[in-house]
């Protein structure tokens, strides 16, 4: 009986490890690398923090700007520590609603991230932000260094002389001195709670806001942005995906090695979210990982992909997933070859193929230079 019941759990623990696949070591390897990978992230990362009023809303906007790795909703500015969400929302803790934004530098600058956070702000309010009134909502730039006050005073001067507010520029840049990360419930409020959260959006009255002060300038970038690339309701994706498909991108599965449809696949052309359709990876970054599931050095447009904290097999790993259609696509690990070092581990069920004669049909043409040698 001790013989078969050991058995028992060690084909339990390697199914467990198989359903998580894109592992090519044993987890205590694994585990030292991703450490690895997260510690060189972090050193090429820099950090932002901004106040704007319901950080559901400036989380939610930010996560969408290419080159930005990660949001987070806190509190900031105030001398209470630990703060909770009811200390802070009751006015009496002199923390504010925050966001801190950890970005790439070489994909997206301090001054891109200024611009984005005034064009989502009232910065003529300072007392409180839309529906959201009181000093804990209020707008703030919280610099980090010396570069960061610079470059922030800089924006408010310009967006003084500009002329799109006949009030004058009241959102204050402070110096960061500590920030507290909001309740779990908070973070990623607007994938948690899509409708509560269109509801609140829409009722704040902060769109209505944006689109009188910046017009078509803003509609632009939000089509550009959002309306291509959009995710379909749940009832639409259970009829247009597999039940593998949906599975993978829907609920965080994991496909079974070499029995996908990319893991060998040899063809010149680009990978889109089966979900968005947005472009995620390029054939001419693939390689051969061994792995049995399609892998990639790089994506195609780092702005189409978002990495997040996995905690689920053990230790900590690197989630990715698609930016707009929020697809879980795979993980990311720090075993790949050069010129990156990454091996991006992906599903063939959270992906289609294009191939390089049907990109120009399929609206991607602006990639067939990729395999055609053209500048």
């Amino acid at each position: 009986m001790r013989k078969t019941g050991s058995i028992i759990i060690s084909l339990a623990l390697m199914t467990i490890i198989f359903l998580y696949g894109c592992q090519k070591s044993d987890l205590a390897k694994e585990g030292k690398s991703t450490m690895a990978a997260n510690t060189a992230q972090d050193q090429k990362s820099k950090v932002a923090t901004f106040a704007g009023g319901c950080f559901w809303c400036s989380e939610a906007d930010f996560e969408k700007i290419p080159g930005v790795i990660k949001v987070i909703s806190g509190y900031t500015g105030g001398k209470k520590e630990n703060p909770t969400y009811e200390e802070v929302s009751a006015g009496t803790t002199g923390h504010v609603e925050a966001i801190q934004v950890t970005y790439d530098p070489e994909k997206v600058n301090y001054e891109r991230l200024l611009e984005v956070f005034w064009r989502h702000i009232d910065p003529t309010d300072g007392k409180g932000q839309f529906v959201d009134r009181g000093t804990q909502y209020a707008s703030a730039i919280f610099y980090h260094d010396e570069e960061q006050k610079r470059l922030a005073e800089k924006s408010k001067e310009e967006l003084g002389r500009s002329g799109k507010f006949a009030k004058p520029i009241a959102t204050p840049i402070l110096k960061f001195t500590r920030f507290y990360e909001a309740e779990e419930y908070h973070q990623d409020y607007y994938k948690k709670n899509p409708l509560r959260y269109s509801y609140y959006r829409h009722g704040s009255g902060r769109d209505q806001f944006l689109d009188k002060v910046w017009g078509k300038e803003r509609t632009a970038a939000k089509s550009a942005a959002e309306g291509r690339y959009g995710k379909p309701d749940d009832e639409t994706l259970r009829k247009k995906l597999t039940p593998l498909q949906y599975e993978v991108t829907q609920q965080e599965g994991t496909e079974p090695p070499f029995q996908n449809e990319y893991w060998n696949h040899k063809k010149d052309g680009i990978y889109v979210d089966i979900v968005s359709g947005e472009p995620l990876f390029s054939s001419k970054d693939k390689y051969d990982s061994g792995t049995g599931w399609p892998s990639f050095t790089k994506p195609l447009e780092p702005g189409n992909i978002v990495k997040k904290d996995d905690y689920k097999l053990f230790s900590k790993r690197t989630e990715v997933r698609s930016r707009h259609g929020d697809s879980h696509l795979g993980h990311v690990f720090p075993d790949g070859p050069s010129p990156t070092g990454l091996r991006y581990c992906m599903n063939s069920a959270a992906l289609r193929f294009i191939p390089k004669e049907d990109l120009e049909k399929e609206g991607y043409g602006q990639y067939l230079k990729l395999f055609t040698g053209e500048k």
